[in-house]
């Protein structure tokens, strides 16, 4: 009888999770969330460098809520990857880093070399604090409250504040981290990385390898073979106005979270989807239209991935002097453009800089002189808050109307202010509550103080007669 009950119970086990598995539950939310964990574990360990329980309990477990009781993960240290599942047995995911590709969701091979590694040349590159310059612009002590301010206050609230830089007419005048992260950290930007795409389209266009207006120029769209798709631009979709359904909820049953943590290829997920609204017509953010017009633009800067990362890096970090970023690929090895760039606080801030230097770095344009009007335009839509991979201020924001951002999940931010000469940027594991960046910025504004005019002696006037050869 014992053996009848327990072959019975097993029977239905299985049938319960069968059915769980041809479920949107089961196809989508579960692997999303395994997904998440693997991949997240994986990179917040071996790119960013954080302690593993620290990134889990700050990066994870609030985002994950009481989800996160029943899903595991190891972390095989000798072989640099994290597998996660459901109640340790089902629903498994595993990520893998190579050094200088960062960490990549393998789903089932694909051609994944595991073995690839595309290595950084150089070190991380330090900017040192330049106090006389920060002394003879800020209030000292306004600028230290503001940049203090951003971070916990552990008695009321847990935005999780990780790290501010603040460059100032390019020259670096605060800085500050948490315990567990450093200047040598590298954080995650997550959507900010659309505004990296973004340079890097303006990079192509100023050398002519890219028309962000042509139709037909998306190679993804058109192994598809529908001709309505051919009118979709790389600037309507770097706009968010592409027209497909490839909603972004971050609910864990979305298409966003189907196509970053299930699909091997997301190009082909994104453009598969249905085609809702002629471009645009419709704003609405969403991540798979940055993945494609990514795609369109790596497969321009080489055959093969490490030529793809040699040129990403020669075209827009090396100028800048960036060396610490790693931009993560999928399993097939298209960068994963939307979410996946890792780098340093200081050299996030760097690519801000690009924009109020117009473009121009160590005397090469790497951006076209009308780039900046470009990406801040706003996109019709998006009721004024959206230009072309970066964010504007609104007026609630209490921001001057020229500023540009870049945002990201979990409370990424950098901020580009031409008039004030200043780039903020900000990142942490914020869930829940309010990253009160826009704060930051806004007492970073109020701290500057431009230095008093240096008094010049009156020059004297010759008298009547004199020598034009006489020194004055």
């Amino acid at each position: 009888m014992l053996r009848i009950i327990l072959g019975a119970s097993g029977a239905v086990l299985a049938a319960g999770l069968a059915a769980l598995n041809l479920s949107p539950i089961g196809q989508i939310y579960l692997p999303s969330a395994t997904g998440i964990v693997a991949k997240q574990m994986c990179s917040l360990t071996w790119v960013s460098g954080l302690d593993p329980d620290q990134a889990r309990a700050m990066y994870l477990d609030p985002l994950l809520g009481d989800a996160g009781s029943v899903l595991t993960h190891h972390i095989d240290a000798d072989n640099h990857q994290v597998t996660a599942n459901f109640l340790g047995l089902f629903w498994t995911q595993r990520a893998v880093w190579r050094d200088g590709l960062g960490c990549t969701l393998v789903h089932g091979g694909h051609g994944f070399d595991p073995d690839l590694t595309v290595p950084v040349a150089h070190d991380f590159m330090p900017m040192e604090l330049d106090t006389a310059h920060r002394d003879a612009w800020f209030d000292r002590e306004a600028l230290d409250a503001a940049v203090l301010g951003a971070f916990d206050d552990a008695a009321q609230d847990s935005r999780n504040t990780l790290g501010v830089a603040i460059l100032h007419q390019g020259r670096l005048v605060a800085e500050h981290y948490a315990p567990g992260a450093s200047r040598e950290t590298r954080f995650h930007g997550w959507s900010m990385t659309k505004s990296v795409i973004t340079t890097l389209a303006g990079s192509m266009v100023q050398d002519g390898m890219l028309d962000i207006r042509a139709e037909g120029d998306i190679p993804a769209l058109a192994a598809v073979g529908d001709p309505r798709l051919a009118d979709i631009t790389v600037e309507s979709l770097l706009r968010m106005t592409g027209g497909l359904a490839i909603a972004e909820l971050n609910n864990g049953m979305d298409p966003n979270s189907q196509m970053l943590f299930t699909a091997w290829d997301m190009p082909h997920f994104a453009a598969t989807r249905e085609r809702l609204h002629a471009p645009g017509d419709h704003w609405q953010y969403m991540s798979g239209n940055t993945i494609l017009a990514s795609d369109t633009m790596q497969r321009r800067l080489g055959d093969s991935l490490p030529e793809q990362i040699a040129a990403l890096r020669a075209r827009i970090y090396e100028p800048l002097g960036i060396y610490s970023a790693i931009m993560e690929p999928g399993e097939n090895g298209v960068f994963q453009g939307s979410s996946y760039m890792y780098a340093t606080a200081q050299d996030w801030a760097r690519l801000g800089q690009l924009y109020l230097d117009n473009g121009v770095a160590n005397g090469t344009r790497i951006l076209p002189e009308d780039w900046y009007s470009i990406v801040a335009e706003p996109t019709p839509g998006s009721g004024g808050g959206y230009g072309m991979g970066f964010w504007l201020p609104t007026e609630a924001t209490g921001l001057p109307p020229e500023t540009i951002m870049m945002s990201g999940f979990q409370g990424q931010w950098g901020y580009v202010l031409p008039a004030q000469e200043l780039v903020i940027v900000r990142f942490g594991a914020t869930i829940g509550v309010s990253s009160r960046s826009g704060r930051l910025a806004r007492e970073v504004v109020d701290a500057l103080r431009p230095p008093a005019p240096v008094e010049v002696p009156p020059v004297e006037v010759p008298e009547a007669g004199a020598s034009e050869d006489e020194p004055l």
